[in-house]
């Protein structure tokens, strides 16, 4: 079986590689560059995760468009990249509006022409940042919108193994899979070393400490999220 994975090239999408590598599945990859600020980093870690797993069949997407919808302080360099907020509930101002379902109508897309049945997608319901395109009724809709929208012999199904797991859970299971999480990239403002104080990095952070483990990349600052 075939399955087009999203892979950002962060923790969550790496861990979910993982997971449909281990369940035998051939793996084409989709990345998309959307003007995000790190651009250029998330990219060198999607060619990096795919060379780690051998997928050969490779779709680097540019979806800039993103960006100049903006919107999102990811996109938009006027708006600042918010710090840490790890019991907030607010949608944080690094949604970027509607994305994910972009992403998965390319996916769809190019799963209709290669032949794939499953798309996998690393999105996280409770743990995450409280995108409303990370919840898990949101994919279940898109499921029924690829089975009215594609031709009749056409079986393709939306995957998130990760949804309702806490980070410190997908750091728990990447270790399990032997996940390489040194080359993964997970922050939101910088390409050089991970800032470690904005939202992304801040709960990547806190689930290695759950975890009692080290994250293996560099940080800029590397704070207690643990208290």
């Amino acid at each position: 079986m075939k399955a087009v994975i999203l892979l950002s090239g962060g923790m969550d999408s790496l861990v979910t590689t993982a997971i449909a590598h281990e369940r035998g599945f051939a793996l084409a990859a989709m990345h998309v560059n959307y003007g995000q600020r790190t651009w250029q980093r998330e990219l060198e870690s999607f060619r990096a995760i795919c060379n780690h797993y051998t997928i050969e069949q490779r779709l680097e997407v540019n979806a800039d468009f993103l960006a100049q919808i903006g919107g999102s302080s990811l996109t938009d360099y006027s708006m600042p990249v918010g710090g840490a907020d790890l019991g907030g509930s607010s949608i944080p101002t690094s949604y970027v509006p509607f994305r994910n379902a972009g992403f998965l109508s390319m996916a769809v897309s190019w799963s209709e022409v290669i032949g794939a049945s499953k798309i996998f997608i690393g999105a996280v319901e409770e743990d995450s940042s409280g995108y409303p395109d990370c919840r898990k009724v949101f994919y279940d809709a898109f499921n029924k919108v690829i089975d009215l929208g594609t031709k009749p012999e056409t079986a393709i199904e939306i995957f998130t193994p990760l949804i309702e797991m806490q980070k410190s859970d997908i750091v728990r299971k990447g270790r399990e899979l032997g996940a390489p999480f040194n080359l993964s990239w997970s922050c939101y403002k910088s390409e050089g070393k991970a800032c470690g104080v904005c939202d992304s990095c801040a709960r990547r952070l806190r689930a290695f400490e759950l975890m009692g483990l080290r994250d293996p990349i560099d940080y800029e600052e590397r704070p207690q999220y643990i208290t």
